[in-house]
C-alpha cells in the first residue's frame, strides 16, 4: 500500500519520527510540506490525514480529517479502504469534542461499519475500542437526550 521510496510518504514517516521525539514543530512542517507537493490523490490523502494530527483547534483538525476522508473515498480502489475505520473515528471524536453527538453518533457508526476492513491486530483492536467507547460516551451522554 505504502511505498516507502514515495517523497510524500517519507516526508510523512520522518514527520511521525519528530513527532515521536517531541518536535511537533518540526513535524507539522514535514506534513504541511507534504500536503504542499503531493501530486495525486493518495499522496493527498496521506498528508491530509497526518496535517490533521497537528492542528490547533478541534475545529481545524476536524476540517483536515473531513479532507482526508473525502479524498479516500474519492480513491475509491481498496488501497486506502482500512483506514475508513480510523478516519470516521477520528471525526467522529471531533463532532463529539464540538458536543455535536448526533453527527458523532452517525461517524462512529460509520467508523464501526467499517470494521470488517481492519486487521485483527494492536492497531485493528486499538481503532475498535476507541469507535465502541465513542458510541457508548455519546450513548450515554445526557447531552444526547
Amino acid at each position: 500500500m505504502y511505498d516507502p521510496n514515495n517523497k510524500i510518504v517519507k516526508l510523512c514517516a520522518e514527520g511521525m519520527e519528530l513527532e515521536g521525539q517531541g518536535r511537533k514543530d518540526e513535524a507539522s512542517k514535514h506534513f504541511n510540506q507534504a500536503w504542499k507537493e503531493a501530486s495525486n490523490e493518495f499522496e493527498k490523502f496521506t498528508a491530509a490525514h497526518y496535517v490533521a494530527r497537528h492542528q490547533d483547534s478541534v475545529e481545524n483538525k476536524l476540517k483536515w480529517d473531513e479532507i482526508a476522508l473525502d479524498i479516500a473515498l474519492q480513491i475509491n480502489d481498496g488501497t486506502v479502504t482500512g483506514a475508513y475505520p480510523s478516519l470516521y473515528l477520528n471525526i467522529a471524536k471531533g463532532y463529539e469534542d464540538l458536543n455535536d453527538f448526533e453527527k458523532a453518533k452517525e461517524n462512529y457508526e460509520l467508523a464501526s461499519s467499517f470494521t470488517l476492513h481492519l486487521s485483527d491486530d494492536g492497531y485493528g483492536n486499538m481503532i475498535k475500542r476507541g469507535i465502541m467507547s465513542g458510541i457508548e460516551r455519546v450513548k450515554n451522554n445526557p447531552k444526547n437526550s
